[in-house]
């Protein structure tokens, strides 16, 4: 399933937003959504709140068989199988409705972790790295949910350094079976997963292999359930592999492949994280709107009042603005897999190459995705009051399921140094020009400012604010490589600052394009709430900009050449004054008056 996006001449390739103007016109919107995409969300909705909310207590307390077969009723409606090819069971749908589908579960609080674990680390290994006899063997039956999935990569002494593993494989004297030894961690749906995918090291090789493990398979053994601070109703177990014996036919890819089967199956776990939160921060400001119209204090509903509408407004911003960036990603992560089928690459190699394509952007809104969720769920207890504090209240569930996310997929801080890592790799093997840019910043900057009227359009002004926290950060990324040069990769504060500039850049200049299009499609009164948005979010991330900015330079410069940048820190990150409150507030009464989020 497709809309008919225009693609551009020469489609963007990941990390290059950094350096190139993007227009309206290259960018899907949510707007374009077609019906056909409106019914499978709402399909996903609707199973959510039929299924999963009215039993969410019986969910957490674990109880014995429910989520598998809510696993298997969730795929008899097929949503299970949103990525699998029709002759292997599944829809076939393109990434962008895949993400669709996970955003409708972001609601379901534990069992989106269950969903988003089985249909994503569990089954694309297999299918996107099994042979034709493993897909036809696994994937049917992982599609239509009766059989349950799990990945196995954690152990106690490798989390973030994944390859440093240290289960173990031994091909037997008869040449039939690998017999596995080892221990595993954190494993989601481990409790009642049919499939494990296991990644260990066979004899003494550098790198990880995968293999594809059957529950029924001699010495697999398991620890209790853990004990969490959220996602309760998630199964999580430790796994332990006792000589366990597995034919080599289930060997996954090739020996000493599995660390790329992870990295680029953690590629995808990392955007589609950032889409199921999606969900979640839509349902969490829902419960809010629904509160605070419903709450009264002094005689009227808290809704009325300043300090409340502010919260509500500021909730949908923030998620107005991931949304935005997240399916402007995807929609690249699309056209790229588009691009390399039609010059007749396999589609299941086209899409994890389209993928690993935009890894810099799979890690950002992974980023965006979880601390915006922390943010939105916070304030939903906030909004709460003392209800939010109490188990009663969806509220609450939320709050400490949100806290996981931004550890799951790899944690944020590993992320973000992944993103600027990748993205100077990216300009060391010559895919990007990142020098140009940056020398020309950096010339900009000894240079006469330019001081000519700003254009007259609201949207070309706020493009060029976009253009100059684009230099903040190249300024910033430049100096840095250049002043340190192989010690850059020690220095993660600084990294770490960058990555943040980065995503504010990239998700405000996704808000600015998508109000212009609305403007030049529907009208200025359809994009007035989404213009007061993008002027307030922007307004917000030129301050952020610049303190990421100016605690990065003081990281590493000194004298005048620090106060040299940090002047041209304080040009690029120069706003116009802007009544905020005002627009915050009228972002809320668009949500107190449908009592939902509405954008």
């Amino acid at each position: 399933m497709t809309t008919g996006n225009p693609t551009p001449s020469k489609a963007i390739t990941g990390g290059e937003f950094l350096i190139r103007d993007v227009s309206a016109d290259e960018i899907f919107t949510p707007e374009e959504w077609t019906e056909e995409h409106r019914m499978m969300l709402q399909t996903g909705l609707d199973f959510v709140a039929q299924r999963i909310i009215p039993n969410l207590e019986r969910i957490e307390a674990q109880e014995e068989g429910l989520t598998p077969k809510l696993l298997e009723e969730v795929g008899e409606l097929g949503l299970l199988g949103s990525s699998v090819p029709e002759e292997l069971g599944g829809l076939g749908l393109d990434f962008k409705s895949t993400m669709l589908i996970t955003e409708s579960m972001g609601g379901a609080h534990s069992f989106a972790v269950s969903f988003s674990a089985h249909t994503g680390i569990a089954t694309l290994p297999i299918l996107y790295y099994g042979n034709d006899a493993q897909k036809q063997k696994y994937v049917p039956g992982l599609t239509t949910g009766e059989l349950k999935g799990c990945y196995c990569l954690t152990e106690p002494g490798s989390g973030s350094d994944a390859n440093s593993g240290k289960t173990s494989a031994k091909l037997n004297e008869a040449g039939t079976h690998y017999v596995l030894n080892g221990q595993k961690m954190w494993i989601t749906n481990g409790g009642f997963a049919d499939i494990l995918i296991v990644f260990a090291k066979i004899d003494d090789d550098e790198n990880l292999s995968a293999f594809i493990c059957e529950r029924g398979y001699e010495g697999i053994t398991m620890n209790p359930e853990e004990k969490k601070m959220g996602i309760k109703g998630s199964s999580t177990r430790q796994v332990f592999f006792n000589d366990v014996e597995v034919p080599v036919e289930n060997l996954l890819y090739e020996r000493g492949k599995g660390f790329k089967i992870a990295v680029n199956i953690l590629n995808i776990g990392r955007i589609k994280l950032g889409g199921v939160v999606i969900g979640s921060c839509k349902d969490a400001i829902t419960e809010s709107v629904k509160y605070t119209n419903a709450r009264e204090q002094f005689g009227r509903p808290i809704s009325k009042y300043g300090a409340i509408r502010h919260k509500l407004g500021e909730m949908a911003i923030q998620t107005y603005a991931l949304e935005t960036a997240v399916y402007r990603a995807t929609q690249n992560i699309d056209d790229a897999i588009a691009d390399l089928a039609a010059g007749g690459m396999d589609k299941g190699e086209a899409t994890l190459k389209g993928i690993a394509a935009f890894a810099p952007e799979c890690a950002m809104m992974k980023i965006l995705g979880s601390e915006v969720t922390d943010y939105v769920v916070d304030e939903a207890v906030q909004v709460h009051g003392g209800m939010g504090y109490s188990a009663e209240t969806r509220a609450e569930h939320a709050y400490r399921d949100a806290r996981i996310n931004r550890i799951f997929e790899g944690t944020n801080e590993i992320n973000r140094m992944l993103t600027v890592d990748m993205i100077l790799k990216k300009a060391m093997k010559g895919e990007l020009d990142l020098m140009t840019p940056a020398m020309a910043v950096a010339s900009e900057l000894t240079g006469i400012p330019e001081f000519g009227d700003a254009p007259a359009d609201i949207y070309e002004k706020h493009l060029g604010y976009v253009k100059n926290f684009k230099k903040a950060t190249l300024m910033v990324a430049g100096s840095a490589a250049q002043k340190l040069m192989m010690s850059l990769a020690k220095e993660q504060e600084i990294l770490m600052g960058i990555a943040d500039m980065a995503i504010w850049a990239y998700t405000a200049e996704s808000l600015v394009l998508r109000a212009q299009k609305i403007a030049k499609n529907q009208g200025a009164e359809a994009a007035a709430l989404p213009t007061d948005m993008m002027q307030t979010y922007l307004y917000w991330a030129a301050d952020k900009i610049n303190v990421a900015g100016k605690e990065a330079l003081m990281g590493y410069a000194e004298g005048d050449e620090l106060k040299m940048m940090l002047m041209g820190m304080k040009r690029f990150t120069k706003v116009d004054p802007f009544n905020t409150k005002e627009a915050r507030r009228r972002v809320a009464q668009a949500l107190i008056d449908k009592n939902k989020y509405v954008f």
